[in-house]
This record gives C-alpha cells, structure tokens and sequence, in this order.
C-alpha cells in the first residue's frame, strides 16, 4: 500500500486564465510509441526478455488515468516492469501492452505483500493509531506493517474498545521462525502472514478482537507534474480566496484543470525574486508527511506565486476556533501537538529554521492531519514591520527572547515558539498571554515572567511548555524529546505492545 507519507489525497468558481486550446493538450492520454510496434514477432521477443528478468517488476496497487504526456496509465493489479526509477515517477513498461511511458512510483509495488489491503508500509505505530481511530473504521479493524524497531519483522495494530478508555488500539508482534513462518503466540505458527490473518479472522484466540476487515486506505495523492517547477501563471485557475496574511492571499485553485492545489499570491515588493528562489530550491527538498508539500512557483513577474498542497480544513487557528475544532477531545489536541513535533523534529533534523511557528502557520487536512507551512518565508520578508521587533506585524508574543532581543533565531527559538504554539492548542485557539500588549510582553519576559497554567491544561502537559521556555536556549528540549514525550502522553506508562496471547 506504498509508505504512509504516500497514503495522501486529492480532488474545484472564479477567476481563470489560461488558454483552453493550451491545457486541453495537457489533459490528452499519450503513450511513447513501442519502438518494436511495428514488428509483432519483435515485440514478442522484446516482451519475453523482459519478462525473464522478473526483478523490476511491480504491481499497480491502484487505477491511473494517465494524466500528462508521456504517462502510462494502468489498471490496478496490472504488471509493470520498471526501466528507470528517478524520484517520484519512473519510467515502465506495462507487460501485457508493451507501451512504455512515467507512472507515479506510490501507486505501484515490488512487494507482492504490499498488495494486500491489511499491509500497510512504513506506518509508525503512532500513525497506525491515528489511521485506525479514524471515522470509517470499527471494531476490529486492523493492519499489519513494518515493525518501527526490528528490521525485517512486523507488527499488527488491532482497533479494540473498553468501557473505561473507549476505542483504542492495541499492538502485538509478529515473530518470525528460522524457517520462515510467522507467529503471534507460539502455541500457533503459520508460514505465511496471509494464513496469519485468515486464522485471527475466524476466532481472536488470545487477541483483543476478532480481525475484521483492513484499515481503511485513502488512494495516495498522484505526484507533482514530472518537472514541473517554474509553471506558467496561465496553468492556474483561482478559484475560491481563502484568506488573506501580512504578505498576500491564499487562493483554492485547479492546476492544469485536473489538480486541486494552494496558491499563496505574495504582495509585490515583499521579497525579491532572487532571494525567495534561494530559499524555495531548498525548501523543495525538505519533504516529509508533517510538512505541506512545497509543488511549483511562478516568479517570471509579480506577484509571486507559491503552489502548495491543499489543506482542506485551513490554518490550526481557524479550525481551532471553527464548531468542529470546538468539539475535538483533548487527547486529539494532544495528538495534534506530537504531529507538529514530529514535522518540526524532522526540520531539526535537516538543520533547517522555521522561525514563525504558531497555529496560523499550522495546516490541518480532511483526514485531521496537522501539517508545517510557511517554513523559511520569514527569513526572506523584505518589510520593516515584520522584521524588526517594533514592527505591528512581528510575532512578538510567539518570539524567544534571544530572537527578540539579538536576532538570535535557532531551533532552539523554534523550541520557545512550539511551547506558545502549545498554549493556542489547549485553549482552542487563545490569543496568547491575552490581555497584555507587546511591549508589556517583552517587560514581563525580561523579569522572568512566564505564562500561567490555565484550567483545562494538564499539569504534565504545562510542565512540557516551561521546558520550552527555559531562558538560556541549551537547556530546552530538542523536537525529537517533544515529539516522543507527546505521543506517549497519555500511555508513558503503559507497554507498547501486548504480551503473547
């Protein structure tokens, strides 16, 4: 079912521009031409030495619709040979055709396992239990997937319920014998983990549940455009104005008539051109399931398009404050929290800097996923209200002191931020230290002042947030810390696992 940051989605009233003529020829099915078409018997042979060399093959975990020229389009189930694999889409030849064109590599697998609707690759066992408590699973639900600690093993993660603590999911390890088969408890063994499931479907014998039926799987998001980075501003339909910032407004819009996307259109004169591209190139690379994913820009003239995906659900703030984030329980905000820390460990990680890390920065999707945006773009703002400490658009109250004060902006003012960022969470969307203006902010800070616990914050999760305002920067926490404190927030003292059954 391809790796969990693949298990994505997709899906359009306005402004257009564009060339109908122009994105029409976008939207046509084309295949490279066989160079052997011409010839039956030599695509017959042509075929056959494919065939014999079974180690690129992959099989088609869903339909494609081939979408750009150049694609190959398939059927799921359907047998591909792969001839070059370069990021995210790789050159193939259907076998039983023998066209040859570029499929997107997360709708295909080289595991026969990944097939099976209860595997699930590269899943942790935090997001295995944030898929299975989604709406649409039951009791019973399950999957089976890659063990996060032992290379080569596998875990099943079972959704169960209990009076006391309602739906929640357990985990058990799948061992493996020197042989080759598999078992949960060794009074039972099977040599296959298909056997596995057909055996626990029919009786839980030990588990907390009868097996039912798979995880629910959302069918991935099809990958950008192969090089499609610098695109033309006619590609884009704006659609609906989502909203407006500091810098420019955020748009819904079509790419190309097929693919729904983000465009944040920035205030001309706020960054130069050379400047913004330095910091784009790198924030292209900085991919991962907590970050929203930077597509394509359009910098040939103002105003600056950024492409990005589209978050269904808007900013963390706004949902927050929004009937349905009103309702959300508090082990969700919890969970909200450690996907943020997850994302921000993983920019630790590149040694990258936010720099603006607070709710309104924060994008939150359909399926309640929480992701970074806006990585980066504070460093190359060229306006004095924002940059400098006096200015109505600094984010003061989310600044550490060293930033406010010298400048000084590391990951570990980002650290400060994520504990105001924490605040917001808990509150629903708070403003924070309400009442007090900036500059009285900054008095306080100065004397030692902290934000006060409220009453609906767990004192365990107040204690994380003073961490992250320690005065001298060193003694905070790291993102890794957070995001390992918060996702075991509510069973630090539990196993992860169940014993054997």
């Amino acid at each position: 079912m391809g790796c969990v940051g693949s298990k994505k989605e997709q899906d359009p009233v306005g402004k257009g521009v564009g060339d109908d003529d122009t994105l029409k020829k976008t939207q046509t099915t084309h295949y490279v031409r066989d160079p052997t078409s011409g010839n039956k018997f030599a695509q017959l042979i042509h075929l056959s030495l494919c065939l014999l060399d079974l180690e690129n093959i992959v099989i088609a975990l869903y339909d494609y619709e081939a979408m750009h020229e150049g694609d190959l389009g398939f059927r799921k189930g359907e047998k591909l040979k792969v001839l070059q694999e370069t990021g995210e889409w790789w050159k193939a030849m259907s076998i039983s055709t023998g066209q040859e064109g570029f499929i997107p590599s997360n709708y295909v697998a080289k595991d026969s396992l990944q097939t099976e609707e209860w595997f699930f690759k590269c899943v942790s066992r935090k997001d295995a239990e944030r898929q299975l408590l989604a709406p649409g699973n039951r009791i019973g639900s399950f999957m089976i997937r890659d063990s996060e600690t032992s290379k080569g093993s596998y875990s099943l993660s079972v959704r169960d319920s209990d009076h006391q603590s309602g739906d929640t999911v357990k985990h058990y390890k799948i061992r493996t014998l020197d042989s080759g088969g598999f078992y949960i408890s060794p009074r039972i063994t099977f040599s296959t983990l298909q056997e596995l499931v057909s055996h626990y479907k029919k009786q839980c014998d030990g588990l907390c549940q009868t097996l039912t039926v798979p995880c629910i799987s959302p069918k991935p998001e099809k990958p950008w455009e192969k090089d499609a980075w610098e695109i033309p501003r006619e590609s884009l339909k704006l659609e609906k104005k989502l909203g407006a910032g500091q810098f420019g407004e955020v748009w819904m819009a079509t790419y190309n008539k097929h693919t729904k996307v983000a465009v944040k259109t920035m205030k001309p004169g706020s960054m130069s051109v050379e400047a913004f591209m330095a910091e784009a190139n790198l924030m292209k690379t900085l991919q991962h399931d907590k970050l929203v994913r930077l597509h394509a820009v359009v910098t040939k003239e103002e105003p600056i398009y950024i492409i990005t995906e589209f978050m269904e659900k808007g900013s963390l703030l706004d949902f927050l404050k929004s009937d349905e984030g009103n309702r959300v329980p508090p082990p969700k905000l919890i969970d909200f929290s450690a996907q943020i820390a997850e994302g921000m460990a993983y920019i630790e990680q590149r040694n990258y800097i936010h720099r603006d890390l607070r709710a309104a920065n924060i994008l939150v999707n359909k399926a309640l996923v929480c992701k970074i945006a806006d990585f980066g773009l504070a460093r190359i703002i060229e306006d004095n209200e924002y940059t400098a400490r006096e200015g109505a658009k600094f984010p003061i109250k989310w600044t550490a002191p060293e930033a406010i004060n010298y400048g000084s902006f590391t990951i570990k003012s980002d650290i400060w931020s994520f504990g105001i960022l924490l605040t917001e969470i808990i509150s629903y969307g708070r403003t924070p230290y309400p009442g007090m203006t900036n500059p009285e902010v900054i008095r306080s800070l100065e004397r030692g002042y902290r934000m006060q616990r409220t009453e609906k914050c767990p004192k365990e999760l107040y204690n994380i947030m003073l961490e992250c305002w320690k005065e001298k920067p060193e003694d905070r926490p790291t993102f890794e810390y957070l995001q390992s404190v918060l996702e075991d927030f509510y069973t630090a003292t539990e196993s992860q696992y169940q014993q054997q059954p």
